[in-house]
């Protein structure tokens, strides 16, 4: 029992000063917070050095949305930390009674959809927070079939 304590004391100091690591660079592998527009909570995970997938959970009185990200990450000029990224992804989406009664002429409350992605991505040195800005249109392909242009916005995230 004392070994096995010893090696979880152990296993932790290492990934909490791995994680301290990362925070003071600009770089990061995985990030947690909110993205303003709708408001969503924002998880973002690096796969590969230029490669992350992202997932967004909005949720409010009218329903919810889930959403995955697969995302392609480049440098942009010389300013260390800040990236330009692009990709695409789904989402699915059900709406409660209330926004069924709300907008009666569109069909169902579930919606499944295409997502795309452009923005930037800035890891501030010397703090473990990350703040993005990107447009994330969307169409719905199942449900209440529409061109979404006004999703995406404020990133602002915790790194590890």
């Amino acid at each position: 029992m004392k070994k096995l304590l010893l090696f979880s004391c152990v296993f932790i100091a290492a990934f909490t000063l791995k994680a301290q690591q990362q925070n003071i660079g600009t770089n990061y592998s995985t990030a947690v917070g909110l993205k303003m527009y709708p408001g969503a909570l924002s998880v973002k995970h690096f796969i590969a050095t230029d490669r992350a997938v992202e997932g967004l959970a909005f949720i409010s009185q009218d329903g919810f949305r889930l959403t995955g990200l697969y995302e392609i990450h480049n440098n942009l000029g010389t300013i260390e930390g800040l990236q330009w990224y692009v990709g695409g992804g789904a989402h699915l989406g059900a709406w409660s009674d209330q926004w069924k009664k709300q907008y009666p002429t569109r069909n169902g409350g579930m919606t499944i959809g295409i997502d795309g992605i452009l923005g930037l991505d800035y890891k501030i040195k010397g703090a473990p927070l990350n703040v993005s800005f990107d447009w994330q249109p969307s169409f719905n392909i199942i449900g209440y079939s529409y061109f979404e242009s006004a999703w995406g916005g404020l990133g602002v995230r915790y790194t590890f």
